[in-house]
């Protein structure tokens, strides 16, 4: 299948604090058949989620009150980058905000689209390690617990339909099988 396409408008609907929306115009060929098409696209700067690993085995989750779910869900720190801001920076910093802690070793597990269906946020996933206590610092909109609990127990909690937040499922997974791979799995 061959597909060409080309952005003939961009308009905006929306300029929020954290992210915008278009409405951009666009004439889609595809296998020869060309039509003009309306996309409503959420435009964001970007975000981090970071899987924290303490040396005894343990990884920090934090339990968040998520209006648009409108319940208080367990999933890893994450947050929003700052434009232009490097993504292991804002991994740092979104680590010592939300939990408090430092980490001195990074891995980048991946980077994905979280819902390229209308949305362009790019998100990187990091494993942080080596971590000593820093000071947390969170923004005001945020009301969080943090949990910290054995690595496995968090993957159980995923099977167990607790954990549905999907940089959560993912970042953990990855970061098992980073492990895995350099034959440090279980933690301990």
């Amino acid at each position: 299948m061959s597909l060409e396409w080309e952005r003939l408008e961009r308009e905006a609907a929306f300029e929020g604090r954290v992210f915008s929306v278009v409405r951009d115009t666009v004439r889609v060929q595809v296998d020869g058949e060309e039509r003009v098409t309306r996309w409503d696209v959420v435009r964001h700067p970007g975000a981090v989620a970071v899987v924290p690993l303490f040396d005894d085995g343990t990884v920090a989750m934090v339990r968040q009150f998520r209006y648009p779910v409108e319940d208080r869900i367990l999933e890893i720190p994450a947050g929003t980058r700052d434009s232009d801001e490097p993504w292991e920076a804002c991994a740092a910093r979104e680590l010592e905000e939300e939990v408090g802690w430092r980490g001195s070793r990074w891995t980048a597990l991946a980077t994905i689209y979280t819902t390229p269906g209308f949305c362009d946020e790019e998100m990187r996933l990091f494993l942080a390690e080596g971590l000593s206590a820093g000071e947390s610092a969170l923004d005001s909109d945020e009301h969080l617990e943090v949990e910290r609990m054995a690595f496995e127990d968090a993957l159980e909690r995923i099977a167990a339909g607790e954990v549905r937040d999907a940089k959560s499922i993912v970042g953990l997974h990855l970061a098992r099988e980073r492990l895995r791979s350099e034959s440090r799995w279980p933690p301990s």
